[in-house]
């Protein structure tokens, strides 16, 4: 018997890559059904090489019997909605913000923590995207070494705020005079140094889920983590800079060899050709790229390194989808 799945926000950026993750890891599917609001409702999608219609999301369908529902809808959607579905029965796995520091609701990267998902039911949360390619690299480093303080630098692309924002990057790059809408600046030939709202002590919202979700999956809330959040004139793909202080001093050689057997986990790092990883040379994949890795020159309990991930993929919907795969194989 195939399996029932539903996505709510199923026209959005993330929607439509959550339909197309689906298909080429080809699960067993019985039946897709996809959720918007009126204005995209009765609309179709393909899928499959089928027509889907797009159905009005009500209270009353999300107590239909599915045997997973994946949410990329915004946190007030997911905060009405996904109870509902939980309450009858069904496991939901989230990518808003809503649920993911709440008390007894798992926050999963399936490579990090899967373990969580063993025996539960009802709402999962799947993490901000800038913090799930950053943990992917950093666990099993974690596991050897014990982290003590991370300092991280995000470089992030466009559509992480949706069609509206990689839209407003192609216009203003075809024309200097068009204005913006979806930021506080002119993305194009730019960079901007706040994503999401500002924080009373000077973090935007989008730094604090790095500092606080990082714990949380890693299982440790003694870890610092600094993080400046910046997004930049790219379309597809988060890159990062991170700079990471262990409790025990990790061996160069060593990393390599735990970087290069994680689950999930690419190394991509020959400074003397030029090998590191790109937006472009990872959009469309699902792994977590590692290049530039060096110890620290002053300390030498510290490493710096470069991770790069598709945003929409690895950061949204491969981490869904790959949380439905790590519970059916539980």
């Amino acid at each position: 018997m195939g399996l029932t799945i539903g996505v709510v926000g199923a026209t959005g950026a993330v929607g439509r890559k959550m339909q197309e993750v689906l298909a080429e890891r080809k699960l067993p599917i019985d039946k897709l059904r996809l959720f918007a609001s009126e204005k995209s409702a009765g609309t179709t999608l393909e899928f499959m090489g089928k027509e889907v219609t797009v159905e009005l999301l009500t209270e009353e369908v999300m107590k239909d019997k599915f045997d997973y529902l994946l949410f990329s809808a915004g946190g007030g959607i997911s905060e009405k909605y996904a109870p509902i579905a939980a309450e009858a029965g069904n496991i939901v796995i989230d990518n808003s913000s809503q649920w993911r520091m709440t008390e007894g609701i798992p926050l999963v990267v399936p490579e990090v923590n899967a373990h969580v998902l063993k025996g539960y039911r009802g709402i999962i949360a799947n993490p901000n995207c800038s913090t799930i390619q950053m943990v992917v690299a950093l666990a099993p480093l974690h596991r050897k070494y014990g982290i003590k303080r991370i300092v991280v630098s995000t470089y992030q692309a466009v559509s992480g705020s949706g069609h509206k924002a990689i839209d407003e990057l192609e216009k203003q790059i075809a024309d200097d005079s068009y204005p913006n809408k979806v930021y506080t600046r002119k993305i194009a030939k730019n960079c901007i140094p706040h994503i999401d709202v500002f924080n009373d002590n000077g973090f935007t919202k989008e730094e604090l889920k790095m500092v606080y979700e990082t714990q949380k999956i890693l299982e440790s809330n003694t870890i610092e983590v600094n993080a400046t959040t910046v997004r930049i004139p790219v379309f597809f793909g988060h890159s990062e800079s991170v700079y990471v202080e262990f409790n025990e001093k990790p061996e160069l050689d060593e990393v390599y060899q735990l970087l290069q057997q994680a689950a999930g986990v690419v190394v991509m790092d020959n400074p003397k050709e030029n090998q590191y990883p790109t937006p472009l040379d990872i959009q469309n994949t699902d792994d977590t790229y590692v290049g530039r890795i060096r110890k620290d020159l002053f300390n030498d309990k510290a490493l710096s390194f470069w991770v790069v991930a598709d945003n929409l993929r690895k950061g949204a919907a491969t981490n869904a989808v790959q949380i439905i795969e790590a519970i059916e194989n539980l």
